[in-house]
């Protein structure tokens, strides 16, 4: 069995409900609170690369942060974008499910079913 990771807020109904699903087929996946351990650039990128979407796609556009940063001009890069993710992990999307070399975002969490083994 492939090995799963939900990076999970358990504030979210969405990220909640993807775990549920999941411990509903008997998946024990490693839960990461992403909000108490951000992930750094280098993982950020990692994930974007199984997600296969750029950091803008992973943005919450309706975060105050994205606003008070300024996210949303067109100017700003990848990497600008991956350490502003980084600096203000509220910002990532959620819930998100790896499993293997694969990643989807749980939204609707039925989404999640579509990258297991």
């Amino acid at each position: 069995m492939t090995d799963l990771t939900l990076y999970h807020n358990p504030r979210c109904s969405k990220s909640r409900g993807a775990l549920e699903l999941l411990e509903t087929r008997g998946l024990a996946p490693t839960v990461v609170r992403y909000l108490e351990t951000p992930l750094d650039a280098a993982q950020l990128r990692d994930l974007l690369g199984k997600l296969g979407i750029s950091a803008r796609q992973l943005l919450r556009t309706g975060e105050d942060e994205y606003q008070s940063l300024n996210l949303a001009d067109s100017q700003l890069g990848e990497e600008q974008l991956i350490a502003a993710i980084a600096a203000h992990p509220k910002l990532m999307e959620r819930p998100i499910l790896v499993a293997g070399d694969k990643a989807i975002i749980g939204r609707p969490p039925e989404k999640v079913l579509e990258i297991l083994p």
